[in-house]
C-alpha cells in the first residue's frame, strides 16, 4: 500500500482528491470543518517537502451544471484558516484556466479547484475528463474516503494516468488500516455493535462480519424484528415482519459460527414517538400494544457493558435508541461511555456509519474512541466486504 511516506514532493505538484463536501449555512459559512481538518496532515506533508498542492473536491449535488450555491469558492477562506496557508482558487477544474493556475503555482502554495461536479463527466467516470484532470499534477493522492466507493473520474479513473506516481493520503490510509483491524488483524475478542432502525439495511454487513467477530450486539430498532421473530410481543415498536425469517437465519448462522449474539432484554418504552411521551421500562418481549421501544433498558445496558469491557476490538455502527430525543439518548450515551472505558483500557474502537458518527459527535466521544470514520457509505461497503473502486485504483 503506497502512502505519502513513499514520496518526496520537492518541486512536485500533488493533485489531491479531498472530501470538502462540508455543510454550509444560508450565508455560505462552513458549519463543520472536520473534513477539512482531516485532510490537513496530507496537505502539510506535501508543502513541508517543498511541493505544492492542487486540491479537488465536490460540494453538494449540482448535477453537472454550474450553480453558484455550490461553488467551492465559498469555503476557500475556511480552508485557508484550517491549513494555515492562504489558499488560491480557480473557477474551473479542467481546461486552460485551471492548467494556467497550476503552472503559476509555486512550492509551498495551495490551489483549490472549482467543484468537480459542475461537470457531469465527473460522476459519469469519463476517461477524457479524468485525463484532463491528470494534467494538473505530477503525483496523484486520494485522501477522500467518503467518496472511495464511487467510481468517479477524480476518485478512480484519474489514477490510471499516473502510473506508479499515486498513493493514499494519511486519512484514507488510516481508514483502510482501521477497517482491516476490525475485519482481519484485530486482537480478540472482537465485538460488533450494530444499531439503527432496520435489519434490511445491515443484512450484508451482518453476514460478512459473522466470520470475523466473537460477539455481536444488536440494538436500536432492529431489536424488535429479532424479538418478534422469536415469539416476543413488541407492541407498536418498529418491526420488519418480512425480515423475521432472516433474523432467525442470522441467529442460526451465528450459533453455528460460535458468535455470541446479545439482544436487549429490557427497553424504555413510550406511548408515543415523542420526547414528551409517557415512558416505562418493560421486558423487550412483553411490550404492550400502544407502546413502542425507543431505548435500551437498564438491565440491557449492564449486559452490554460486560461484553464491551471484555472486548479488545470494537466496531460501533448505529445507535441503540432514538438518541435525537433527549429522553431516549441514555442507551446510546451509555454504550459510548462503555466503549470509552474499554478504549482507555487498551481496546481498539472504530465508529462508523452516519447515525453513530452523529451520536459520537453530539455527545463528545470523538476523542475518546480510537477512530471515527469519515465515510458513511464507503465505510458500510467496506464492512460488507466490497472492494472500493477508489482504493482499488491506487492498488492497481
Amino acid at each position: 500500500m503506497k502512502t505519502l511516506e513513499d514520496f518526496n514532493f520537492e518541486n512536485k505538484k500533488a493533485l489531491i482528491r479531498v472530501d470538502f463536501n462540508v455543510p454550509l449555512d444560508e450565508d455560505f459559512n462552513v458549519t463543520d470543518t472536520n473534513r477539512i481538518e482531516a485532510a490537513k496532515p496530507s496537505i502539510i506533508k506535501v508543502l513541508e517537502d517543498g511541493g505544492s498542492a492542487v486540491l479537488m473536491s465536490h460540494l453538494g449535488r449540482p448535477k453537472g451544471e454550474r450553480n453558484p450555491d455550490f461553488s467551492l469558492e465559498h469555503i476557500c477562506k475556511t480552508v485557508s484558516e484550517v491549513i494555515g496557508v492562504q489558499v488560491k482558487f480557480v473557477n474551473d477544474c479542467v481546461g486552460e484556466v485551471a492548467e494556467q493556475a497550476v503552472a503559476d503555482l509555486q512550492a509551498g502554495e495551495v490551489l483549490l479547484l472549482e467543484n468537480l461536479r459542475f461537470h457531469s463527466s465527473e460522476t459519469n467516470g469519463d476517461a477524457t475528463f479524468a485525463e484532463r484532470l491528470s494534467k494538473l499534477g505530477d503525483i496523484y493522492i486520494n485522501d477522500a474516503f467518503g467518496t472511495a466507493h464511487r467510481a468517479h473520474a477524480s476518485t478512480t479513473v484519474v489514477a490510471q494516468y499516473f502510473g506508479e506516481n499515486k498513493c493514499f493520503g494519511y486519512l484514507l490510509a488510516k481508514e483502510i488500516e482501521s477497517i482491516e483491524k476490525v475485519m482481519q488483524t484485530g486482537e480478540k475478542p472482537v465485538l460488533a455493535i450494530l444499531g439503527g432502525a432496520k435489519v434490511s439495511s445491515k443484512i450484508t454487513i451482518i453476514e460478512n462480519i459473522l466470520d470475523k467477530v466473537d460477539h455481536l450486539i444488536i440494538g436500536g430498532g432492529m431489536t424488535y424484528t429479532f424479538v418478534k421473530a422469536q415469539g416476543g410481543e413488541v407492541g407498536d415498536s418498529i418491526c420488519e415482519d418480512d425480515k423475521m425469517p432472516l433474523a432467525l437465519d442470522i441467529l442460526k448462522q451465528a450459533k453455528e459460527k460460535g458468535v455470541q449474539v446479545h439482544i436487549p432484554v429490557d427497553v424504555l418504552a413510550a406511548d408515543d414517538f415523542s420526547n414528551d411521551a409517557n415512558t416505562k421500562v418493560v421486558d423487550v418481549d412483553k411490550i404492550p400494544n400502544g407502546w413502542q421501544g425507543l431505548d435500551a433498558g437498564p438491565r440491557t445496558l449492564e449486559n452490554f457493558k460486560e461484553v464491551i469491557l471484555q472486548s479488545k476490538t470494537i466496531l460501533w455502527n448505529g445507535p441503540v435508541g432514538v438518541f435525537e430525543m433527549e429522553n431516549f439518548a441514555k442507551g446510546t450515551i451509555g454504550v459510548g461511555n462503555f466503549i470509552d472505558e474499554s478504549t482507555q483500557g487498551g481496546a481498539f474502537s472504530l465508529v462508523g456509519g452516519g447515525d453513530s458518527v452523529a451520536a459520537v459527535k453530539q455527545f463528545g466521544f470523538q476523542d475518546r474512541v480510537s477512530y471515527v470514520s469519515t465515510g458513511g457509505g464507503a465505510m458500510l461497503e467496506s464492512l460488507e466486504g466490497k472492494t472500493l473502486p477508489g482504493i482499488a485504483a491506487i492498488l492497481d
